[in-house]
């Protein structure tokens, strides 16, 4: 991404700078812009990505402000301190000075224009810090934390750690240096990920506004489930596959040690469905593999044949990507997709999961995941315990991958069950079209 200066002609209209520090917040924050683009009086746009090279914002031609760099950690140096030492190694350090200044330049250079400015930071503490010292009018979207990391609707989560209590030991997850920066007067929204950490932020008289979660937005499918069920629905419903997302995350290597964690899994789920005392045995298992475009196909591919599946070329639902790849082993399918990650998510009964955001707008359709911990950085066992408080009954976490063929037989059995998991999820991820919302009200807040 180049470095440009973000100077433009002196106008009416606002100059508004997007921060973001992940990849996660840069997708998120794309997608409130692109609402923005549509309003009628739409501002002009610059970004500032504060982790990686903020390629969602090239899609959009919006110019860079500054300097952008990969770092070793991938941004997820909060998970592991070597990785953070060796993000000051590549120099993490250096990077943020420059793009401070940047983020003042930017302002001051537009002011001497006189144009109005506005700065919109998405993700976490650090594009909330850098905003509130740019000299700018500022908005926040809260993305990384959640009061349901500490509480639920009906209180306090237990905690067997001493140091849990930190995480909410004045009354918030927010901590009150967070909740200073959200009320400072230059700070005229902020938009948490889902209503009670929006209600519990109002306490303080920050301007919160409970809009939804823009992770929800842009899953619809382009091709409906009701393609692989018969003519009679109700007739032929039990005889329909039973169908698992497989969720191995986007950043290699790790996904790569995901994927073969979740074959042992898959291959339990099967034996276990081959047994005569087995659920449904009449049902065939169809398994899809929502593949990030970034990872190599072939590589998983070897995973699978290693385990004893065969390249097939038939299969019992028919994908939207010419590309996918088929797989068979005795009555299961397994496809891999690069190009179908909403239809994967809609068409999935359950999940195995091993991802950040996909498992979290996984359930936030209402469906159960199941969670193995791997090895990190991302998601490992701290990680994945933090995202079941997060997602609370909709997320199972296993031990091992063996244990989820005993879950997914738990949950066939409960219907009951399955239907509060579908009301939770929907509850803690917010319903779709809070990109459109945020944007309206930035516009009427900033102008």
């Amino acid at each position: 991404m180049s470095d440009v200066s973000g100077l433009s002609p002196t106008s009416n209209g606002l100059q508004l700078l997007v921060l973001s520090n992940g990849h996660g917040e840069d997708i998120i924050a794309v997608r409130i812009l692109q609402e923005l683009q549509q309003q009628s009086n739409p501002p002009d746009i610059f970004a500032l990505p504060l982790v990686g090279e903020g390629r969602a914002y090239q899609k959009l031609n919006i110019p860079c402000i500054g300097s952008v760099r990969t770092m070793p950690s991938g941004g997820f140096i909060y998970m592991d301190g070597r990785q953070l030492m060796q993000d000051v190694k590549g120099g993490l350090v250096q990077l943020t000075f420059s793009q401070i200044k940047a983020i003042r330049r930017w302002v001051s250079s537009q002011k001497r224009l006189g144009n109005k400015t506005a700065i919109l930071a998405v993700g976490d503490i650090v594009p909330l810090l850098f905003a509130t010292f740019s000299d700018a009018n500022y908005a926040f979207v809260g993305t990384a934390k959640s009061e349901y990391y500490v509480r639920d609707e009906v209180g306090l989560l237990a905690r067997k750690s001493k140091a849990a209590r930190w995480e909410n030991f004045s009354g918030s997850i927010y901590h009150p240096w967070e909740r200073w920066l959200m009320s400072r007067r230059r700070c005229l929204a902020v938009f948490p990920r889902d209503s009670l950490t929006t209600e519990i932020l109002k306490q303080w008289l920050i301007p919160a506004f409970d809009l939804g979660n823009p992770m929800m937005d842009g899953l619809e499918p382009t091709v409906s489930p009701q393609q692989f069920y018969s003519a009679d629905v109700q007739q032929k419903e039990l005889a329909r596959p039973l169908v698992i997302a497989l969720l191995p995350g986007s950043r290699a290597p790790e996904a790569y040690t995901n994927w073969k964690v979740i074959m042992l899994a898959v291959s339990a789920l099967i034996a276990s469905f081959q047994k005569r005392d087995a659920i449904h045995t009449s049902k065939s298992l169809v398994f899809l593999g929502a593949i990030a475009p970034g990872l190599d196909c072939n590589i998983l591919s070897q995973t699978l044949q290693s385990q004893g599946w065969q390249p097939h070329s038939q299969s019992p639902i028919s994908l939207p990507d010419a590309n996918t790849l088929i797989f068979k082993q005795s009555n299961a399918y397994l496809l891999l997709t690069q190009q179908a990650y909403n239809e994967c998510l809609h068409w999935a009964d359950t999940a195995i999961a091993m991802a950040g955001t996909a498992t979290e707008q996984f359930v936030g359709l209402g469906k159960p995941a199941i969670a193995i911990p791997g090895d990190g950085p991302q998601y490992n066992p701290a990680f994945a315990e933090a995202q079941s408080r997060l997602l609370g009954p909709s997320l199972i976490l296993v031990e091992q991958p063996t244990e989820v063929a005993h879950v997914v037989r738990s949950l066939i059995k409960e219907p009951d069950s399955l239907q509060k998991i579908a009301e939770n999820g929907r509850r803690r991820m917010g319903k779709p079209g809070a990109a459109r919302r945020i944007a309206e009200c930035l516009l009427e807040r900033l102008w």
